[in-house]
């Protein structure tokens, strides 16, 4: 039995060798998951500026604008030839009724010059509403692309020194804004206002 046993071990040993030089298989290790976004950066004005919302809203002011600057050039025109006539006839009027004439005129002047920086400044205001209620309608639509990248604050491109590509999520952010939102509701923008000439005295 013992030479038995003897001549099995011996018979053995060269197996065993073997194992030993043979690498034992470890299996491998799953490349790491890619770290995600801590910080998104948006560009604002792109944003805003080629959305669909942001474009009908240029487009309103525009035409808004161009309205009001032909108004004030019909205005312009009658007033000249108002004042002309207003000389004219000062060959002929007594002084008193001349310059009674002439402070009522310049009493006009002075409230169309007033009504239409009123205009104007209305123009501006509803640039302003526009960009505002634009943005108050986005945050909730970038608040989830911030979730959705597991990032922990958004921040302007203005305030970046150097980013990757691929932390700037405003092309996406465009595409998002626009299927959800469209145009939006333009209501309380400017409306391009009707040309009216001014009074006779």
């Amino acid at each position: 039995m013992r030479a038995q046993a003897a001549l099995w071990l011996v018979a053995f040993l060269p197996f065993a060798a073997a194992a030993q030089d043979v690498a034992p298989v470890v299996p491998e290790t799953p490349p790491p998951a890619p770290a995600r976004l801590q910080v998104l950066v948006v560009q604002q004005n792109v944003l805003f500026e080629n959305s669909a919302f942001g474009r009908a809203a240029k487009d309103r002011l525009e035409a808004a604008s161009n309205a009001l600057v032909a108004e004030n050039r019909e205005i312009e025109a009658t007033l000249e030839a108002e004042e002309r006539a207003l000389t004219e006839k000062r060959k002929t009027l007594p002084k008193a009724q001349f310059r009674a004439l002439a402070d009522a005129f310049n009493k006009k002047v002075e409230r169309i010059r007033k009504e239409q920086d009123t205009k104007s400044r209305g123009l501006t205001r509803a640039r302003d509403d526009d960009r505002q209620r634009f943005f108050q309608a986005a945050v909730p639509i970038l608040a989830d692309l911030m979730r959705e990248s597991g990032a922990a604050v958004i921040i302007d491109q203005s305030a970046v020194v150097l980013n990757l590509d691929r932390i700037d999520i405003t092309a996406k952010a465009i595409a998002r804004i626009d299927a959800e939102i469209g145009t939006g509701s333009l209501s309380a923008g400017p409306v391009p206002p009707k040309p009216e000439a001014p009074p006779t005295p």
